[in-house]
């Protein structure tokens, strides 16, 4: 299946590869491990560029209903618990196994879909699942570098992103476009985690973080707030304008070449076994898009 849209699709992927590279950066090079802060600079940039470009025209928005903004408020909830988990897992595991875990999360949508929506599932999609499942399970096994911290968030991670996906597709209101659903992200992320700074003791500990008044700490925060919204408005981009295999397949090739270019920047360590689940982790991923060409 040839890639269309190269020049959206590859600016997806160097997006990809940069944004997640400066995040960890950050998480664990520099170890700002504040989450509430961190991710709640990175919504509100997205969430004022969003707004900006609203205004200017570039993305396509338009005013909703209370009603329509009360009905998408769980899956902004989820929303936080995603950010926030995997800032958190993250900032633990290795890039290659933090991907892993959370391709996992397609594990509940698809549960939900043969059990709960009682929908027929085809058989490679079924293999694909059972794949993601066997890789994201052994790993924990296997891992010479085992956190268990960074497993235990990844797990809230996986669960979180499994939900939106579910709350996504079931329940989404026809009315409410992807850039409207990802303001109003935005927006609730940046008052929850706002909030949230004080009690989890975020706000007041970031004062005594070594690299505070470092230069490589500002210019990766401010790296980090515009990667993440140029990667979400190119998202939104893509979605719109190529098919679900296109869109599967980017994603596919993007995270594949993040994980695959990792290990030349950041420190991982591996054995056999967590390299056989990684590459498990990675030919699953593969088969998403032929399982959405197929339409299963």
């Amino acid at each position: 299946m040839p890639l269309k849209r190269p020049a959206l699709g590859l600016a997806f992927c160097l997006l990809y590869l940069t944004s997640c590279f400066t995040n960890k950066y950050v998480l664990s090079v520099l170890k700002f491990t504040y989450p509430t802060l961190f991710q709640g600079w990175q919504t509100l940039v997205g969430g004022l560029l969003l707004h900006v470009s609203w205004k200017r025209g570039w993305v396509e928005m338009s005013s909703s209903s209370r009603a329509e903004v009360i009905s998408w408020l769980p899956a902004s909830a989820l929303f936080v618990g995603i950010i926030y988990s995997g800032s958190r897992a993250l900032s633990r595991l290795p890039i290659p196994i933090f991907l892993t875990l959370h391709n996992a999360a397609e594990v509940i949508a698809c549960g939900t879909e043969k059990f709960v929506q009682k929908e027929q599932i085809s058989l490679l999609k079924i293999c694909r699942v059972l794949i993601l499942l066997v890789a994201a399970g052994c790993l924990p096994f296997c891992d010479p570098q085992f956190d268990a911290d960074g497993y235990s968030w990844a797990v809230i991670h996986l669960l979180c992103a499994g939900g939106y996906k579910v709350y996504h597709k079931f329940r989404r209101p026809s009315s409410l476009s992807d850039s409207e659903q990802q303001y109003i992200n935005y927006a609730s992320s940046v008052v929850v985690l706002a909030f949230a700074s004080h009690p989890t003791g975020d706000l007041f500990s970031a004062l005594d973080f070594p690299f505070l008044y470092f230069y490589s700490f500002h210019s990766s925060c401010c790296a980090s707030g515009l990667l993440g919204f140029l990667l979400t408005l190119h998202t939104l981009k893509l979605k719109s304008s190529t098919s679900s295999g296109q869109y599967a397949a980017w994603t596919c090739l993007a995270k594949v070449i993040t994980a695959g270019m990792s290990p030349v920047v950041f420190e991982i360590a591996v054995n056999v076994s967590t390299v056989c689940c990684l590459f498990l982790g990675a030919f699953a991923e593969v088969l998403l898009f032929y399982t959405e060409r197929s339409g299963s």
